[in-house]
């Protein structure tokens, strides 16, 4: 049995992650039938959601196959891709120019940031697990991207609009948001698996003392450099597949990086005093980009 090393008592830990998973899961499963019979009523948006589903299905098996998710986590990974296709893509396009190919870019490269450097992640103790991903883990790093699409079919975002009432705010805040989600989520990971793989020792965020690799709110030069840089090829990706201005791609990469300080500074101080979870952390820092992107986007437009 592997040591529990965190603050937080591990069954405050495993609660968090459980409602994490119920609250956000629920939210992103129920409307998928309301969206599927809506489809319906034309003939190329059925076709289009029908694609989204083969290509999801595909996408979780895959994930599944290559034990870097386990099955529930595979199948709420492969929801949150069903969300981002037709949440972003055209009916009149190629599925790939839409969410779905920054959607695999963040998949490669936080794979391959995680198998990097394996023997001494074991060493430290800090490695995944050999099943890979959990399900609290793929809600915590995508939920807040299909959440961002749920609320623009919704409306949520109708009644923000761009100065002058020329463009629907939801037209613009949704392919930001999933983007900004996106970009953070990549940079969490490789940022942190990186630099406990090749950083060295790294320090407190709020100190800049060392202190041991695997603490919480710890970070590495190293290892944010490569997160950053992660980011910025996800968002130049995003940006090509979701016809996005370099203006509003650069917005989204900016909100991706400020949710990755913020969840350093998350780590450093309510994770370390045991308040709330890494999964929480996690989902709180990926909603925070969306909000930095989204109010970037608001104020520059003025």
């Amino acid at each position: 049995m592997v040591e529990w090393r965190k603050v937080i008592p591990e069954s405050r830990d495993r609660l968090q992650s459980k409602v994490l998973v119920w609250v956000v899961g629920m939210m992103l499963v129920t409307p998928l039938p309301v969206i599927a019979l809506l489809s319906l009523h034309s003939a190329r948006s059925g076709v289009m959601a029908l694609k989204a589903l083969g290509i999801s299905l595909t996408f979780g098996v895959l994930v599944w196959a290559l034990r870097a998710a386990t099955p529930m986590a595979a199948f709420l990974g492969g929801v949150v891709c069903f969300w981002v296709i037709i949440g972003t893509g055209y009916t009149n396009s190629s599925l790939f120019r839409s969410g779905l190919t920054p959607l695999g870019v963040l998949f490669v490269l936080t794979f391959a940031a995680t198998k990097a450097g394996r023997r001494r992640k074991v060493k430290l103790g800090v490695a995944e697990g050999k099943r890979g991903r959990n399900a609290a883990q793929i809600v915590a790093n995508l939920g807040a991207a299909g959440l961002v699409i749920v609320c623009g079919y919704f409306g949520v975002f109708d009644a923000l609009c761009c100065h002058g009432g020329i463009i629907a705010f939801s037209m613009y805040a949704v392919p930001l948001g999933v983007l900004a989600a996106m970009c953070e989520a990549t940079a969490d990971t490789v940022s942190s698996e990186i630099g406990q793989a090749f950083g060295g020792r790294p320090v407190m965020l709020t100190t800049l003392r060392r202190v041991e690799a695997g603490t919480d709110g710890a970070v590495t030069v190293f290892g944010t450099i490569a997160g950053i840089a992660g980011a910025a090829v996800v968002a130049a990706v995003g940006m090509w597949a979701m016809r996005m201005t370099g203006r509003a791609a650069m917005v989204g990469f900016a909100g991706g990086v400020a949710g990755l300080f913020f969840d350093s500074l998350l780590g450093a101080t309510v994770e370390r005093k045991g308040w709330l979870g890494n999964d929480l952390v996690n989902f709180s820092s990926t909603v925070f980009a969306v909000l930095v992107a989204l109010g970037l986007a608001v104020w520059t437009a003025r």
